[in-house]
Order: C-alpha cells, then sequence, then structure tokens
C-alpha cells in the first residue's frame, strides 16, 4: 500500500463515518499521509482527526479512536496507532521493498498517477509569459496524472503567478535549450526568481538536471550489462533509501499538483537520482562473484528508480535519454 492508496482509504472511512453519521463534519477534498514525524510510529502518519475535530465539536484524540477502530480493519493496514493529541499512525502491509517495486514495473510511466480528481475539471487562462506558460502546462500534466480534466483555454478562469524569467536572462530557450531551460525554470519555487547558472548546461555533479538524467541513464545501463552476465531484475528486499523514494513517489504528485508547485517534483527527482547513484555500485558482481537473489533485487531496484525518474522528467516536460 503506497500513501496515496492510503490516503484514498483514510478518506473513504472519514465518507463513512459521516454517512453513517457518527461523524458530523464536512468531508474533506483531501487526505495528506506523510512518514511519521518523531515521535511517531509506523510507516505512514495523518493529522486528519485535529483537522476534523473543530468541524465535528469532539475532542481531536476521541476522532483519532473513531477512525483508528475503523481503518484498522481496512486491507492493507497492519496496525494503527495514536501518538500526542490525536495522531494517526499506521503500519501497513505490502510496503516491503519488493512490493513496491513490482507495482512500478508493472504501471511503469503511470505509477504514481491516480484518480483522486476524477471528474473535477480545471481550466487555466492562457500565459503570456515564458514562465508562467512553462508552469501552467506542467501542472495541467500534473492534475490530468491525478484523473481531472484539465487544460489551457482563452478565457480559463484559473492564473498561476509566477515569478518571470529576467529580462537580464535573455532568450534562456536559445541559449540553453528547451530540457536545461524548463528545468530552471520549474526546479525553482514559483514566487522565486529562477537562476540560470554556468553549470545547468554541465555533464558535472553540480548539474541537478544532468545528476537525474544520468541516474536514469545508468539504471539502463545496469540493465543492459547485467543481461550480458546473464541475469535479470527480480525485487526482493534491499535496504537504503530507494525504496522510500519510490513508496513516496504519488504524494509527491499529488502534493505538486495540488500546490501547483512543480519543484516538489523536481526535488523529488534529485533526491532519488542521489540515492540511485550511491546505489549503483551495489548491483553487479564484481570480480568473480557469481550472480545472487540479492543481485537481482538490487538491480530491480534500479529499474524501478530508473522508471520513476523518467516519468517525473516526462511529466515536466523534459526528455529522459537512455544514453548520456
Amino acid at each position: 500500500m503506497t500513501p496515496a492508496d492510503l490516503s484514498r482509504t483514510v478518506l473513504r472511512v472519514v465518507r463513512r463515518a459521516v454517512e453513517d453519521e457518527k461523524l458530523s463534519v464536512p468531508v474533506p477534498a483531501r487526505v495528506v499521509v506523510e512518514r511519521p514525524r518523531p515521535g511517531g510510529r509506523g510507516d505512514f502518519a495523518s493529522n486528519v482527526a485535529l483537522q476534523l475535530a473543530g468541524a465535528a465539536g469532539r475532542p481531536p484524540r476521541e476522532v483519532a479512536e473513531l477512525l483508528g477502530t475503523a481503518l484498522v480493519r481496512e486491507p492493507g493496514i497492519a496496525d494503527v496507532e495514536i501518538t500526542g493529541p490525536g495522531f494517526l499512525n499506521f503500519t501497513v502491509d505490502g510496503t516491503g521493498e519488493a512490493h513496491v517495486v513490482r507495482e512500478v514495473l508493472a504501471r511503469r510511466a503511470a505509477y504514481g498517477h491516480a484518480d483522486l480528481l476524477a471528474g473535477q475539471e480545471f481550466r487555466f487562462a492562457p500565459a503570456d509569459e515564458l514562465r508562467a506558460g512553462l508552469v501552467t502546462d506542467t501542472v495541467v500534466r500534473l492534475l490530468r496524472a491525478l484523473g481531472a480534466e484539465a487544460g489551457v483555454v482563452p478565457g480559463g478562469e484559473q492564473t498561476l503567478r509566477v515569478a518571470p524569467v529576467p529580462r537580464a536572462a535573455g532568450d534562456v530557450l536559445g541559449r540553453y535549450g528547451a530540457d536545461a531551460a524548463r528545468w530552471a525554470l520549474l526546479s525553482a519555487p514559483p514566487q522565486e526568481t529562477p537562476r540560470f547558472p554556468e553549470s545547468l548546461l554541465a555533464q558535472t555533479e553540480d548539474n541537478p538536471l544532468f545528476r537525474v538524467r544520468y541516474a536514469h541513464a545508468r539504471a539502463r545501463a545496469l540493465l543492459r550489462n547485467a543481461a550480458d552476465l546473464g541475469f535479470g531484475p527480480e525485487p526482493g528486499a534491499v535496504d537504503g533509501p530507494l525504496p522510500a523514494f519510490l513508496a513516496d513517489h504519488p504524494s509527491v504528485l499529488e502534493a505538486a499538483a495540488h500546490h501547483r508547485a512543480p519543484d516538489r517534483l523536481a526535488r523529488h527527482l534529485v533526491a532519488g537520482a542521489d540515492a540511485l547513484l550511491a546505489h549503483q555500485h551495489t548491483v553487479l558482481p564484481l570480480g568473480d562473484e557469481k550472480p545472487s537473489a540479492a543481485h537481482r533485487a538490487r538491480l530491480a531496484l534500479a529499474e524501478a528508480a530508473g522508471t520513476v525518474l523518467a516519468g517525473g522528467l516526462t511529466l515536466l516536460g523534459i526528455s529522459a535519454p537512455e544514453h548520456l
């Protein structure tokens, strides 16, 4: 169960509690599920009970206990603990590395996409300024990935306000090319002025875009090298930060769409790329070492991480070449 799956489950339980008149509150549009903060328990946590308590006219912990009793019976949830004033802490089934990797490899570029916004429409007004247009285009992609009907139409009621490209930067598309320019314009928070460092086109480690694309290319190369050695990927247990990067991806897409902030996705991709580049050295056998189940599991994890990097770049409108 991914954070996005858990978020939908919690929302469904809240809606059912309202329909059964056990809870008298407006049903929220979304429920945020994240990694537990210090003092938390389990795999994921949510403050939804604290958010609902005021409208319900009940103590947050009482709301949490009501929801927790129902949630622990839901498929995929192994345990629910309540901490602090009313935080829900979840231990879920199927969060093991192999489960997440299998889901990524099964869904490929669609991993993290969902129907959270199905039936909702978002119409954005055309933007005259370059950066505003690119951010709007990317937000539309993110909303569509979550099931919404979204587009840019004349007379659209929504307008995204972002810091424009500085005049001193000149023709950034002509100077840096579409991919690098998009990265510079989308990776900065919308209200911050975008920067165009000299490293933007350099194939060096101080260029975040290069690291993301290089990490994806390395994942593809590892698959080719493993095939030459006679083995392929097979999901299994693997330590390190990469499984968390995969599990967090659906929630990152949801947050980037909700906040109209493509930079959240860009930062997530950089963190995943750095984790993959650190992981790559463990994938292939060394010397006379024979391929083992551990090697196959590490290869599957690398393939899954590269798949998520490529899918994320595509949502940003940036290419993900297999060779660099």
